[in-house]
């Protein structure tokens, strides 16, 4: 007896309606990132008003600052990239690893956490205790905030940004390290803020006269587009 004819299968009809987007863990929502950015720049630049308004930490303040941002970077830089810097950020962004979008939210959570953080630090520490830091001329302070905003930019792009260092472990100790060191290094000479939340942050304090606020912050931007600049050339199209 011939066997029954059985029809082919008929294959399931393929759905090409194109699928809803989903929220990645990588992509977290804008407002996560710009909040992360908030708390990270308030620890950072509260720890630089406790610790460098006596009584203060004295000449450890800089290992306290670089320790503060280390562990800011660790906790918040899977969610916002861990900026906590306008400089910082407008390099990643030139270097292509920050969406445009995000930039003027960012730098406006940084600024407004340095606020908050220098006017919580007037409040719990004495009047007055705030010591401006005389500058010798505007060309040292410019070098010294271009140099160290420079190294700390090249060292957040080529730790927490390429692809030779993706994955690794270590770039939040190597950003804060960067900060120690030009803060040891400079803070005599312009205040050792590389960061223009930061340099915010200390003239509302009360650590830097406000005629001082331009050199800061012209140093600082150019170190920034310098760095991007830099890793550029150095790394193509990474």
């Amino acid at each position: 007896m011939a066997p029954e004819y059985a029809p082919p299968a008929t294959p399931k009809m393929r759905s090409f309606a194109r699928p809803q987007p989903v929220q990645s863990a990588r992509t977290p929502p804008p407002m996560k990132k710009y909040i992360v950015e908030f708390i990270g720049t308030f620890f950072l630049v509260f720890t630089v008003g406790c610790t460098s308004i006596g009584p203060g930490a004295g000449p450890l303040a800089p290992l306290a600052i670089g320790a503060a941002l280390m562990v800011m970077v660790f906790a918040g830089g899977h969610v916002s990239g861990g900026h906590y810097n306008p400089a910082v950020t407008l390099s990643v962004w030139l270097r292509g690893k920050c969406d445009t979008k995000d930039v003027v939210p960012y730098w406006a959570a940084q600024v407004a956490a340095a606020l908050v953080a220098a006017w919580i630090v007037l409040k719990i520490k004495m009047p007055g205790a705030a010591a401006p830091l005389p500058m010798a001329g505007w060309k040292p302070a410019f070098v010294a905030e271009f140099l160290f905003t420079f190294a700390l930019c090249w060292v957040v792009l080529n730790t927490a940004t390429a692809k030779g260092t993706a994955g690794n472990s270590f770039y939040g100790l190597a950003i804060g390290m960067t900060v120690m060191t030009g803060a040891f290094a400079v803070g005599g000479v312009s205040g050792g803020a590389f960061n223009p939340a930061v340099a915010t942050g200390i003239t509302v304090m009360g650590m830097s006269f406000w005629s001082n606020y331009w050199v800061l912050l012209a140093g600082e931007l150019a170190g920034s587009v310098a760095a991007a600049t830099a890793f550029r050339v150095v790394n193509g199209a990474d």
